[in-house]
């Protein structure tokens, strides 16, 4: 099908546009709120009953302490499996908010009980508080989970299809109909999208024996794609055409043999290209089905809040009209918000996927809904919304367009209150809710989103539930009105202002899922293939040369301003990002490296040259010191003098220039010795910075191989400081050359390796966990320094960390670099391959294998396959004696009573790089940052990925020496101090003194 515009569209004068297809409503706008008024104050006769979430949100909004401390306990207390850390959490969450507690004098788990119960007055219906008496008896922790689950039970329609099917009886006579969403969140493996597609499928045969003639007349089912294949992403396409197009064939199928209607429901902004690819190829299969060609019931959602929502009723248009088949699109607001900002932050998008501000969405929904009426030939429309305003709309411009076949759609547990009134005062309408149905345990993300559309401040739920908020501001044009949340700064500026001036860009990315990124970037690849030329390695004459070279320069390169050498870095940084295709391309080509990862090594290098040119000015700044009368005190930095930058291949492009921008911008000569793997990419990296204006005599790159390059310039007595990245074997090598050398001390900047632990304790999520572990142990085939080697987690939840690990390891894809389904490329070469070999093979003598991803043959001699190894309890951390550098992890178990010993066990590893942490209970994390000597902690993600000037970077120990990469300090390193004090009354006496004092 036609492609999409990209999300990069120019954000006002699509606004412009959607203003001025919408006029005529606007401009029958007194006549909508009329209508809307008139619902308004049914609702607000009718509240949301004491113990509705509704009601909870407005007396704990989620800008306040207890707010957040309800949606922590709500995302995490149900699956908790043993209550010694469900208690802890508990205790922890509750601890951070009052709850209107009366006042107390018991203390300990006296207290914890009021602090629950209180809550639990809170959450409670009045005629259900006769429970508490019952549950007082139960463990408290026990109690806060009955409470928590009755909070669910307002949202979650019922536990099974035959639960909902008969709770949904009672609302036939009243012209409401359901569509059951079984709550599948995305399939992490096979085995979720197996039980997924089961769980639809059983749903379609139950609803099958209640069915109308009509399918509009009946109950439906909402799917969700990325429940049904875990791989369901752009790069996927052929795999999903073998996998999951005939799963979703045969329950359309069935969706129609039981004359239901089926809807995809929404996606992330990522997949919207992908979902309608997925649709025309469904709607073709069914062509060929003569059964199906006069159903109607299959459809899709539609997020009003993504920038392409209007192009997307256009393509389903397009799409219904090409197939000759009616379609229903289900109009929504969106529930991803959140997620899509951050992921165009990380990303560095140009703009963001979705609007920034309510009123641009409830703009947004509008002009959908007017497409959608207009093109009522092709598309049945059906508009989920909480807003009596926003529905007004829609009812005026149905009456417009002559569209009486249409229906309204609200979420079970936010909508009741409007079912009510829209069933007195619109009879004919029909109305349909969305429920969820599922167990609890599978039910806590759908509840903490259903928590963050109540809580936030915009949300029209929550401002209808508060008796502070006028009617009248309810009823406003969607134009920019006073509940509009602040304009959020571009993805690439979150980093602030300061002075009225953007503190720093962050460097621009790019959408891989995007077809036209994918595209350029093959280009770019091909184009890389050609650029052959050869790197000679330094001889020693070269570098004898560049010494003498390097001496002659320095003096006029410490006296350049600070300002012109930090602006040299900010046009290299500007050239490299506006390069980013082809920089990404040569890490592609030379160090095997991923596309994603290629584009975040190119990003991450443009961050240091930009971070670092605004730091030398900050850094180098001379400041002047206090002192008696008559005499000025100065201090001020200078260049340390030549430095011999070596970098890994690991990094070829950021730890390389990362290390020579620094030293540079601080006035050193520099001497850049890449890896001999990769000598490319750091040319190019330096001709770069020559073409920016850092003189040839200044920078000096010089491959080879360490014994002859690498010795040779340690030993030099020009040597005045080493930036290293590598080995801890290599660090310490480096470390006893310079000691051994006479002359001046030179001092070793060292950023070395890890074993570097993740903790998984049984608060977390364990999909979650899952993410971070596979991203964080086989990411770059596990070829960082950052990567995670060593799992611990707690026995209660082990089984099942173990389960949905094998199974998404499975799905990993192995292969070259330039293929965008590549998860886990080469590593570096053959020797690197050999070590990795003998290294698994010790591991095996002293760990249980649990699982690997698969290796098609074709790449045993390049590849290492990820691989998980059970090496027992916390206690056998002792025989972990060094890194594995590959796609490699080791996992240990502990109990919930050694939580304490943990911090001594990471200690005794000798290692303190990155250390990560799944868990809900906060206090653990100021703990571990206050007992675990490691340089970066991470908490609820994975331990790699530090972005420049955010998460400064580096360890302790065998890790390193400080101080951290792309941190405030890191300068320091390159400069030595100087002090200037000047007797200002040498010369006759302190003429400011006296001409001010009483003399």
């Amino acid at each position: 099908m036609p492609r999409l515009c990209s999300p990069e569209i120019l954000h006002d004068a699509l606004l412009t546009n959607l203003t001025a297809e919408v006029a005529d409503l606007f401009a029958n706008w007194p006549a909508v709120q009329a209508t809307a008024q008139r619902w308004l104050l049914a609702l607000r006769e009718k509240p949301a009953p004491v113990g509705s979430v509704q009601r909870i949100m407005v007396d704990y909004p989620l800008t306040g302490d207890e707010g957040r401390a309800l949606m922590r306990l709500v995302e995490a207390l149900l699956r908790i499996p043993d209550r010694a850390t469900a208690l802890d959490f508990m205790t922890d969450q509750l601890a951070r908010g009052r709850f209107d507690l009366h006042a107390v004098s018991a203390e300990g788990i006296s207290k914890l009980s009021s602090h629950a119960l209180d809550f639990a007055q809170k959450c409670l219906n009045a005629r259900d508080r006769n429970l508490l008496a019952r549950w007082t008896s139960f463990p408290i922790a026990d109690v806060a989970a009955k409470v928590l689950e009755h909070m669910g039970t307002q949202f979650v329609f019922a536990h099974d299809i035959d639960g909902a099917m008969k709770r949904a009886g009672g609302r036939k006579q009243a012209q409401t109909w359901h569509s059951f969403d079984m709550l599948g969140e995305g399939a992490r493996t096979m085995a979720d999208a197996t039980r997924y597609t089961d769980a639809y499928r059983a749903a379609i045969f139950r609803l099958r024996r209640d069915a109308d003639s009509s399918v509009m007349q009946c109950d439906g089912i909402s799917i969700k794609l990325s429940a049904l294949e875990p791989r369901y992403e752009p790069a996927h396409a052929e795999q999903l055409q073998r996998r999951l197009l005939p799963v979703l064939q045969d329950l359309a199928l069935e969706a129609c043999r039981a004359n239901i209607h089926l809807t995809l429901d929404s996606e992330e902004s990522w997949r919207l290209e992908l979902s309608l690819d997925v649709l025309d190829a469904l709607l073709e299969r069914l062509s060929r089905i003569p059964e199906t060609r006069t159903w109607t019931g299959l459809g899709l959602a539609v997020q009003a809040y993504q920038t392409r929502a209007p192009e997307v009723i256009d393509a389903v248009a397009a799409l219904a009209r090409k197939h000759q088949r009616r379609l229903m699109v289900r109009l929504v607001k969106g529930a991803y918000w959140d997620s899509e900002i951050k992921r165009a932050q990380e990303l560095g998008l140009a703009t963001y996927p979705v609007f920034t501000q309510k009123h641009e969405t409830d703009l947004c929904y509008l002009a959908c809904a007017q497409r959608m009426l207009a093109a009522s030939d092709v598309i049945q429309s059906a508009f989920a919304t909480h807003n009596p305003l926003s529905l007004s709309a829609v009812q005026f411009l149905a009456t417009k367009y002559g569209v009486s076949d249409w229906e309204w759609q609200g979420l079970h547990g936010m909508a009741d209150t409007m079912l009510d009134v829209l069933d007195k005062d619109q009879p004919t309408l029909r109305k349909r809710i969305y429920a969820p149905v599922g167990a609890h345990e599978n039910l806590l993300a759908y509840l903490v989103r259903r928590l963050l559309e109540n809580g936030a401040n915009t949300s029209f739920v929550r401002l209808l539930a508060d008796p502070s908020t006028p009617v009248e501001n309810l009823l406003n044009l969607p134009v920019g009105d006073k509940t509009s949340n602040s304009v959020l700064p571009a993805p690439t500026g979150w980093l602030g202002f300061e002075n009225n001036k953007l503190q720093r860009p962050l460097a621009r990315g790019l959408d891989m899922h995007e077809e036209l990124s994918r595209d350029g970037l093959s280009k770019a690849f091909e184009a890389a293939k050609k650029r052959t030329t050869p790197v000679a390695d330094a001889t020693a004459e070269m570098l004898i040369a560049a010494r003498a070279s390097a001496m002659v320069a320095w003096p006029k390169w410490e006296a350049t301003p600070v300002a012109d050498r930090a602006n040299m870095l900010r046009r290299a940084a500007a050239e490299m990002e506006n390069q980013l295709d082809d920089w990404a391309a040569d890490l592609v080509l030379e160090a095997h490296k991923s596309w994603p990862d290629a584009i975040s090594e190119v990003r991450e290098a443009v961050d240091f040259l930009r971070y670092y040119a605004n730091e030398a000015e900050r850094v180098l700044a001379s400041v002047s010191l206090p002192g008696p009368t008559g005499e000025s005190n100065m201090l001020r930095l200078t260049s340390r003098g030549p430095i011999a930058c070596i970098s890994p291949w690991n990094f070829p492009l950021a730890i390389f220039i990362g290390q020579v921008a620094a030293a540079v911008v601080c006035g050193n000569p520099v001497f850049a010795k890449p890896a001999e793997q990769t000598p490319k990419i750091a040319a190019r990296a330096v001709a770069l910075l020559h073409r920016c204006g850092v003189p040839k005599g200044i920078l000096h790159c010089l491959p080879g191989a360490r014994e002859v390059i690498g010795e040779a310039l340690i030993a030099a007595p020009e040597i005045a400081g080493v930036a290293f990245t590598g080995s801890v074997r290599t660090a310490h090598h480096l470390a006893r050359a310079l000691a051994a050398k006479s002359g001046p001390l030179t001092p070793l900047i060292a950023e070395t390796g890890g074993i570097n632990v993740m903790i998984v304790d049984s608060t977390a999520l364990l999909e979650q966990a899952t993410d971070a572990l596979i991203e964080g142990a086989f990411r770059s085939a596990g070829q960082r320094c950052s990567a995670t080697r060593l799992v611990l987690v707690q026995e209660d939840v082990a089984e099942p960390l173990i389960a949905l690990l094998r199974g998404a390891m499975a799905e990993l894809n192995l292969g070259a670099g330039e293929d965008f389904t590549t998860d886990v490329g080469p590593v570096i070469d053959a020797a690197a391959h050999a070590m990795l070999r003998r290294q698994i093979d010790a591991l095996g003598t002293r760990a249980k294998y649990l699982a690997a991803a698969p290796c098609p043959p074709e790449f045993e001699n390049t590849h290492i396959a990820p691989s998980l190894w059970d090496i027992g309890d916390i206690d056998a951390m002792q025989n972990v004696k060094e890194e594995i550098f590959g796609p490699v992890l080791q996992l240990a178990r502990f109990t919930a009573a050694q939580w304490d010993d943990l911090p001594q066990h990471i200690n005794a590893l000798g290692y303190g790089l990155t250390l990560g942490l799944h868990s809900r209970i906060d206090s653990r994390a100021d703990e571990l940052e206050q007992r675990c000597r490691v340089g970066n902690i991470y908490i609820n993600r994975s331990t790699i990925g530090a972005v420049v000037g955010v998460q400064p970077f580096g360890g302790c120990g065998l890790s390193g020496t400080g101080f951290k990469a792309g941190g405030p300090n890191y300068l320091l390193r390159f400069c030595s101090e100087r002090t200037l004090t000047i007797n200002t009354a040498a010369a006759g006496g302190n003429a400011d003194l006296i001409s001010g004092g009483a003399g």
